[in-house]
């Protein structure tokens, strides 16, 4: 997992390469061939195992090469991994996040899982055998775990401050990041109680300090700890004195780390989904490429003579030139330094743009010439969409429980619902008509016309197959990414006759357990050229059509 902040690309890793647009149409962009990378570790057959939370999967990796030789997935029983480690018998241990559990995959093809507690995150063995696992952001707290999943988790201590990416030390005491007090801290985890209390007394001992935002902690192969800081920073710590030495600078958004048996470095992104390769000698190669990894709202501004175009891709906010595919910039300074995940959608409006994250719930308003937020709104839960209709805000809100889902429009009192809905994702705006999709139905509906909310709103079309986003084509008829028939459809909002535009599209990225049916929400945007733009979540791309 990781955090939320602004910085300049460097030429280290590659972000969102692509080839020119005539080259590879309709593809105009393309992404990391993972959502994220998070936890590492060099299995018994050498290959690099690299879970990817928004993934919902465990990919095993070339290390050499950086080739995807195979993918562990729903069927393998992953949900949401973060972190993973081997067992002394070959095992391969998982932790799922959300769900909270632990999951084994034996030798013999067996898979077992133990629930701990929501947030479980970090997962360790010590040169003795013994199973470790903390929790982060859902829970604050160390568990050691038995190996067998059978006995229950013991708790070993809580409040930390979310004990992160963690490795045993070579003096027997257990190492890892603070997340949230930029410092590197040792366990001896045999001196805590155990108890339940979350204010137990454990001998813990800083190592280092003075981090941005620490996100894991590994021991090479000489005994020395190397530590990896979300500002970019690849720092080897001296565990007597505390001093630190920068061995690599790379693009910000890292998030664990592995060594190989030859002392090779390896380091991940969960912000861009890249994996390099530091060799003892300082030398770094990028194996894995990095991009966009969940790309979902498009909007589509006029800057020049060209167009720009913009991708909220969870992370982050990307830009793109509409006719070549270059990226232009990334953003990450918005929605808060204390949310975990930025824009899952975006909207043009006029200069600015509207941002939505069902993540930490905010919306809010930016200008990119700036990078400044203009305007902040945390009234809505889990606002999966948003708009601009007659100057006020409208948000496709998914709300907290049955019957709360709605269309809501932001007033001086307040969100005021001009339509239910079982599960609002994409919504489009033409002067004072403004239509509405449902997830969960496979309608589109018309909430307003001519500046006047309907009640109850008219069913422009039904019977889709999840439909996500939307868009008003220069001719007046409306555009919907259909992601379960992984198509894009034009629908004559008069008369309800649809047909389809384009087929084939690398949409409908499985959610992982405990977030938004929708997710990435796919979307699609026109610029004032004509030229339709298509977010592309479960291959990281963007159609240009």
């Amino acid at each position: 997992m990781h955090r939320l902040f602004a910085f300049v690309l460097g030429s280290t890793v590659l972000l969102g390469a692509s080839s020119p647009a005539h080259a590879k149409r309709p593809i105009l962009a393309e992404g990391s061939p993972l959502h994220g990378t998070n936890g590492m570790y060099v299995g018994p057959d050498g290959r690099l195992y690299v879970a990817s939370f928004l993934g919902n999967e465990i990919a095993i990796v070339n290390r050499k090469s950086g080739a995807i030789v195979d993918r562990l997935d729903a069927s393998d029983g992953i949900d949401g991994p973060d972190d993973l480690t081997f067992g002394p018998d070959g095992s391969l241990y998982w932790t799922s996040l959300i769900p909270g559990n632990v999951v084994r995959h034996a030798p013999s093809g067996e898979i077992t899982e133990q629930f701990v507690a929501p947030g479980v995150n970090p997962i360790t063995f010590s040169d003795t055998g013994r199973l470790f696992v903390a929790l982060d952001f859902l829970g604050d707290g160390l568990y050691e775990v038995d190996p067998e999943l059978s006995a229950p988790p013991r708790h070993i201590a809580g409040n930390l401050g979310f004990l992160n990416g963690m490795d045993w030390g070579p003096d027997g005491r257990l190492y890892g990041p603070i997340w949230t007090q930029g410092r590197v801290i040792s366990i001896d985890v045999d001196s805590c109680t155990g108890a339940v209390d979350p204010d137990v007394e454990c001998d813990l001992q800083t190592v280092a300090d003075g981090f941005f935002i620490p996100a894991a902690a590994k021991f090479d192969g000489l005994g020395r700890l190397h530590v990896v800081d979300q500002n970019g920073e690849v720092v080897r710590i001296d565990i007597e004195t505390g001093e630190k030495d920068i061995i690599a600078e790379l693009t910000p958004g890292l998030d664990n780390l592995a060594f190989d048996p030859q002392g090779n470095l390896y380091v991940s992104s969960a912000s861009d989904g890249f994996i390099v390769r530091i060799k003892p000698n300082g030398q770094t190669h990028t194996i894995i490429p990095g991009g966009m990894i969940m790309p979902g709202g498009v909007a589509v501004t006029t800057e020049g003579c060209g167009e720009s175009v913009y991708v909220a891709d969870l992370s982050s906010l990307r830009k793109f030139d509409g006719d070549t595919g270059a990226p232009l910039s990334v953003e990450r300074s918005f929605l808060g330094q204390s949310d975990f995940y930025g824009p899952a959608t975006v909207s043009a409006d006029g200069s600015n743009l509207i941002l939505t994250a069902w993540f930490s719930s905010v919306v809010q308003i930016y200008d990119p010439a700036t990078a400044t937020v203009l305007e902040t709104y945390s009234n809505f839960v889990s606002p999966l969409n948003a708009v601009r209709f007659q100057g006020d805000l409208v948000v496709a809100e998914l709300g907290a429980g049955p019957g709360a889902a709605r269309i809501a429009r932001q007033t001086a009192g307040g969100p005021v619902t001009l339509a239910p809905m079982t599960v609002p994702s994409g919504l489009a705006v033409s002067g004072g008509d403004l239509w509405a999709a449902d997830w969960a139905t496979g309608q589109v509906l018309q909430v307003a016309a001519g500046g006047v909310t309907l009640s109850p709103p008219l069913v422009v079309a039904d019977g889709l197959d999840q439909p996500e986003g939307m868009a008003v084509d220069l001719d007046g008829t409306l555009l919907v990414v259909e992601v379960g028939k992984r198509r894009l459809l034009r629908v004559d909002p008069v008369t309800g006759h649809t047909w389809v535009v384009k087929k084939h599209l690398e949409v409908g990225l499985e959610a992982v357990t405990g977030t938004v049916p929708t997710y990435a929400l796919s979307s699609v945007a026109v610029g004032p050229s004509g030229t339709i733009y298509v977010s592309g979540d479960k291959d990281n791309v963007l159609y240009r059509f």
